[in-house]
């Protein structure tokens, strides 16, 4: 009965408010999408990827264990990693507009396809951990885009039928360090060393357990790879990386 008020309230909804595409602003049919063009214009990554970063590869479908040139030359310390979108073009449209343009809407859509990727991981009871700002910057930001993007994720259905919990300040940010846009690789890796650390009051809830890493886009991977090295420092594992874009191996 109280589902089906729900149902009836969200269709009157939409009804009076038609649903916008989550890039353009242009008319849709379902809330939370995106219209032919933007979905056209949208990379997804599809099963032929890396098993570290999950950048695309060349051919139809990558072996599990297959790895890009980067992640061969200087492999992860984490496990796994997946990513839902290039970041170009729409995907770097919607990653911008949910970090800087306060358009949480987005992780409706965006949790939804990170979930799709995350399945084969869920059966090992993981902890989402999202990466943390410092707290200067989430003060002027006024919210953590990748704590949205965890939380969402486990209001999917595939999360809440393995009961998946997340732990927003798993993690804790050291040091303000400088913004990484326009650092090269080895600058970025510089910027964030040591620069996150285990939160002291998790860390026996943390040891021992999967842990599935949130953030929007990697681009070097540099807060990734110190994420990784702080929980694995507090006796976590294994470790997956679930990013919402992945930027090319130029950027």
């Amino acid at each position: 009965m109280f589902a089906s008020r729900l149902q009836i309230l969200d269709r009157a909804k939409t009804w009076a408010f038609p649903p916008d595409c989550l890039r353009c602003g242009d008319r849709v049919e379902i809330p939370y999408g995106l219209c032919g063009p933007c979905w056209a214009e949208a990379q997804f990554i599809g099963k032929s990827c890396c098993h570290a970063c999950g950048d695309e590869l060349i051919g139809e479908e990558a072996a599990p264990s297959d790895l890009c040139d980067a992640c061969l030359m200087r492999p992860p310390p984490w496990d796994a990693g997946r990513a839902v979108l290039r970041y170009e073009g729409t995907g770097r449209a919607l990653v911008l507009a949910l970090k800087h343009g306060d358009r949480a809407d987005i992780c409706r859509a965006a949790s939804s396809w990170m979930a799709e990727k995350a399945q084969d991981w869920l059966d090992q009871n993981p902890l989402l951990v999202p990466i943390p700002l410092h707290p200067l910057r989430l003060l002027q930001r006024r919210f953590n885009q990748s704590a949205l993007l965890a939380q969402h994720i486990c209001r999917t259905p595939q999360f809440r039928e393995h009961a998946i919990t997340c732990l927003p300040d798993a993690l804790s940010r050291l040091r303000r360090t400088a913004p990484q846009d326009g650092l090269g690789a080895e600058a970025r890796f510089a910027n964030l060393d040591e620069a996150l650390a285990l939160t002291p009051r998790h860390g026996e809830r943390l040891r021992g357990r999967a842990v599935i890493l949130i953030d929007d886009v990697m681009t070097s991977g540099a807060t990734l790879w110190s994420a990784t090295h702080a929980l694995r420092l507090g006796g976590a594992g294994p470790i997956y990386v679930l990013v919402m874009a992945r930027a090319t191996k130029a950027a």
